[in-house]
């Protein structure tokens, strides 16, 4: 692998040299995840595909996209960032996914499901405006297929019988076992791979029955009959109606037979999709034998295949899903739905303890929530638990079939704020910024982890459409009330009130722990300042912001979500509105994507740690009331 400088280089080895490359890239990712975490399982799965996809065409003018990019470490590695690989998801190293900016191989930015059709197909119409002669080739795994904008690229393509190329990387997986009905098609190819041999003798048999010598009636029903048998023989009948020309499935580890097909596939003048069959994790047993489990992994021991897991509280996660469960003990009417995610969004215990009222509908977020939306029209109470970050896919449903008829929906946002390691695509920043906007929305933020329980509760109650969003990993391990205690609907809470503050901190869910903090550091500074638990993003409390403005010199909002229309941007709307004159500082995100790091990392670069808020309040007062304060670091 070290005399390896370009990808055209993979052109000139031997077979038997690809084998022995792909079990040095296999040891390089798997030393690499295993220290720093990331998509493992995924990754093994393609390293012979992404081998022979390079030993056949010149990715330095063809184009490849690949789908999410779960499942892309081996193209990094190939195109100039195996020395760099060790940085893999760290601050300031390589992304975990395909990004534009980190390389030129890396044609299209990728991290959520279903784009890569789309792309391709984009890129070769761009390719044929420009008259540039090349082959675009996009790739993608079944889960990402049950996305309904993979379907719509599907149609587009075959309507214009443009020549892509798209590879189905069937593991039989996307992050938990697939559903639908696709995935059942799938394994119906997967199989009885002799119906391809079926396929082609029928053709053959076709070809020669005398067409010419049937009257016109004869012939359209000689044509409905061979289309309808075909369609009984061969299962890949499904793609070819939608215009491709369907190869497969073949083996996605064989790199000669891999490098066969893709070398034949230049004379076929349309699109064509090749199903390869891959195995998640393969060459590692621990990830062969739980691909779920190793499919986005932390750090690992290679040796044993175990997680090294730090003694921490239940998650957030967890504590949802007791909740969920527990409100679903007392009332028939609730119903839980997710979007591929049972294991991530922690409802897989709710499907274990009420089967008939679990609803996963694989990579469809838009799906998801217009599905819940029907379900509350007709009588039930849903709730929806999708990663912030792909929440974001559902905005229009979220808009015009939950919140303008007003239907008493639960959106239940993991993933808020920053993620970490998963970097930009996966931030869930945004999620306050876009829900905010909405009329009959509720947003509700919890300060830890019975808050959260509390929450849930207290939204099962409303006949009014709701989200909460909440963090990634462990709680704080305050003490969970098994009969939650209530919370007074749109009112939020002081946690640390002193006789005359001169700076009133509204903080927003996770930073309601760094600004009480931050708080006493200020005091330190003989600075007196109140922390409140915002609890509610909309409605908020805008008594209490009043009651603040009259007190205090100034007002602080503080978010882990972007300032661009957050929580900072609705109070600063509403004291413009009350010709309320206190001064405002809003902390929280810039406007600006946010790179990859551990979390801690990424909070401070983003000023939202204890020290930093407290700084920033201290500089403001000093702009403030200059000469009053002296500010020291």
């Amino acid at each position: 692998m070290k005399r390896l400088n370009l990808p055209a280089q993979l052109q000139t080895l031997s077979l038997v040299e690809l084998e022995e490359l792909a079990g040095e890239i296999r040891e390089l990712i798997l030393t690499t995840v295993a220290k720093n975490g990331g998509h493992l399982a995924p990754s093994l799965g393609t390293v012979e595909l992404t081998l022979a996809l390079y030993s056949v065409f010149d990715f330095s003018k063809d184009r490849l996209i690949w789908d999410v990019g779960h499942q892309a470490y081996t193209h990094k590695i190939l195109t100039g960032r195996r020395d760099t690989f060790h940085t893999l998801r760290t601050l300031g190293g390589i992304t975990g996914f395909p990004k534009r900016v980190e390389s030129p191989f890396d044609s299209f930015g990728v991290g959520h499901a279903s784009t890569s059709i789309s792309a391709a197909l984009g890129f070769l119409i761009a390719s044929e405006i420009e008259k540039v002669k090349r082959k675009v080739i996009a790739v993608i795994g079944d889960g990402a297929l049950t996305g309904g904008m993979a379907f719509e690229a599907l149609n587009h393509a075959g309507q214009l019988k443009k020549n892509l190329l798209v590879v189905l990387n069937d593991n039989e997986m996307s992050i938990d076992k697939n559903v639908g009905a696709l995935s059942e098609y799938l394994s119906k190819i997967r199989l009885k791979p002799q119906f391809h041999r079926a396929k082609k003798e029928f053709e053959e048999f076709v070809k020669n029955i005398p067409f010419r010598d049937l009257s016109e009636k004869i012939l359209l029903a000689a044509n409905s009959v061979k289309a309808g048998v075909s369609a009984a023989v061969f299962p890949g009948a499904m793609f070819e109606a939608l215009g491709f020309t369907y190869l497969g499935p073949i083996d996605g580890h064989d790199i000669g037979g891999l490098k066969d097909v893709f070398s034949r596939v230049g004379v076929i003048n349309a699109p064509v999709l090749i199903h390869v069959n891959t195995t998640k994790g393969k060459g590692y047993p621990p990830a062969e034998t739980a691909p779920e489990k190793f499919h986005g992994v932390g750090k690992f021991d290679k040796a044993t295949g175990q997680v090294i897991k730090k003694k921490s509280p239940p998650s957030y996660t967890e504590i949802f899903s007791q909740a969920v469960i527990d409100c679903a003990a007392r009332d028939e009417r609730i119903v839980a739905i997710t979007a591929a995610m049972p294991t991530g969004t922690g409802l897989k215990k709710f499907a274990e303890r009420f089967p008939h009222r679990f609803f996963d509908v694989g990579i469809a977020e838009e799906h998801a929530v217009t599905l819940a939306a029907g379900m509350a029209a007709g009588g039930l109470r849903p709730v929806v638990a999708i990663y912030s970050t792909f929440m974001q896919r559902a905005y229009d449903q979220i808009l015009h079939d939950v919140c303008l008829q007003n239907l008493p929906v639960l959106l239940c946002l993991d993933r808020a704020g920053l993620v970490g390691e998963d970097g930009a695509t996966h931030h869930g920043a945004f999620d306050l910024a876009y829900l905010r906007t909405i009329p009959n929305m509720n947003i509700l933020a919890p300060k830890d982890e019975n808050e959260l329980r509390q929450m849930i509760f207290a939204a099962f109650t409303q006949d009014k459409p709701v989200a909460i969003r909440y963090p990634r990993g462990a709680g704080l391990g305050v003490n969970v009330e098994a009969q939650p205690s209530e919370i007074s609907w749109g009112k939020a809470e002081v946690v640390k009130q002193s006789q005359s503050a001169e700076v009133a901190i509204f903080a927003v869910g996770t930073m309601v722990k760094a600004c009480v903090e931050a708080s006493r550091l200020l005091n330190d500074k003989k600075i007196s300042a109140d922390v409140v638990n915002v609890r509610f993003v909309k409605p908020f409390d805008t008594e209490l912001i009043k009651q603040s403005a009259r007190s205090a010199k100034l007002l602080v909002t503080c978010e882990e979500g972007t300032l661009n229309g957050g929580f900072g941007s609705a109070v600063a709307e509403f004291l413009a509105d009350e010709k309320i004159s206190t001064p405002l500082l809003r902390l929280g995100i810039k406007d600006e994507f946010i790179e990859q790091g551990t979390r801690a990392e990424l909070l401070d670069m983003c000023g939202l740690t204890a020290e930093k808020i407290a700084q920033r309040i201290l500089v403001r007062l000093n702009e403030l009331i200059f000469g009053f304060l002296t500010v020291t670091t």
